[in-house]
């Protein structure tokens, strides 16, 4: 009588989850792995099911740790896991990306007037010399209400805002900020 499952041995898979199989959503009872050497069904004890069909999604790299046993008559191999995490799973990659650096330049006619056309130009020569055009988005706005101080520039970097600065201070606080 006895056992009709016998340990093989203790392993590590890595490959692609295909989907989750058998029960209801949150209640799963098995993975599909694709490993290099076919498709594999692997069984999840019940305190990671919810877990892992809440956190994964089908295409994702993952490596699971487990146990896999023979079944005495039939001769199949069946495995479960203990273990099952994610690959790829980076913190940084958590991260919300970094905004780009916005540079509003007024194109009303005041602004215009008083050099806003040579300013503008002269802002995507300096930044495009540097090679910071691509990290930067120019808006052309209307009249920022500061007609006074014409042509009227604003940069916004990060929570931080310069008013009326000059394309080389513009290209020195964005290289300033980009190597934080």
């Amino acid at each position: 009588m006895g056992n009709k499952y016998l340990t093989l041995s203790e392993l590590n898979l890595e490959g692609q989850l295909l989907g989750f199989v058998g029960g209801e959503p949150g209640k799963y009872k098995y993975l599909q792995l694709a490993v290099p050497s076919g498709d594999v069904e692997i069984k999840l004890p019940k305190e990671l099911r919810r877990l892992l069909s809440s956190s994964l999604v089908p295409g994702q790299k993952i490596r699971v740790c487990g146990h896999s046993k023979i079944d005495s008559r039939t001769s199949k191999i069946k495995i479960k896991a203990y273990r099952v995490t994610p690959i790829d799973a980076c913190p940084k990659q958590d991260l919300p990306p970094q905004p780009k650096a916005r540079i509003m330049v007024c194109q009303k006619g005041g602004c215009l007037k008083r050099g806003g056309k040579g300013l503008l130009s002269e802002l995507e020569k300096t930044l495009c010399d540097r090679g910071l055009l691509d990290k930067v988005t120019i808006e052309h706005t209307s009249c920022q209400k500061c007609c006074g101080s014409a042509p009227n520039c604003v940069l916004h970097l990060g929570k931080k805002k310069y008013k009326n600065i000059h394309p080389e201070a513009i290209a020195t606080l964005l290289e300033s900020h980009l190597t934080e």
